[in-house]
């Protein structure tokens, strides 16, 4: 049902890693992608982090958990993003 919802309105989806879980129905979000270096040519990773909500808290995710992000409205004033689906839990 997700992945229909997320064609059809086009939204972006990011996986990462939770990295701080200490606010209410919100958790942040690591994503890490290798970009390509223009002039040398090499790959090195790029970080962004994302704040996302967390509706019903998900079982209180772990810091360390793989989660699967979409984006949506602005919920406040830094969350663009909610979380859709916990892929792997941490040890």
């Amino acid at each position: 049902m997700a992945e229909a919802t997320i064609s059809k309105h086009n939204r972006k989806v990011r996986v990462g890693q939770v990295v701080s879980n200490g606010m209410e129905k919100t958790v942040v979000v690591v994503v890490v992608r290798k970009v390509k270096h223009p002039v040398y040519q090499k790959y090195y990773k790029s970080t962004k982090k994302y704040m996302a909500h967390d509706p019903g808290n998900f079982d209180i995710l772990q810091v360390g958990d793989t989660v699967k992000i979409m984006e949506t409205r602005p919920l406040s004033r830094h969350k663009r993003w909610v979380v859709m689906d916990v892929l792997t839990r941490a040890k």
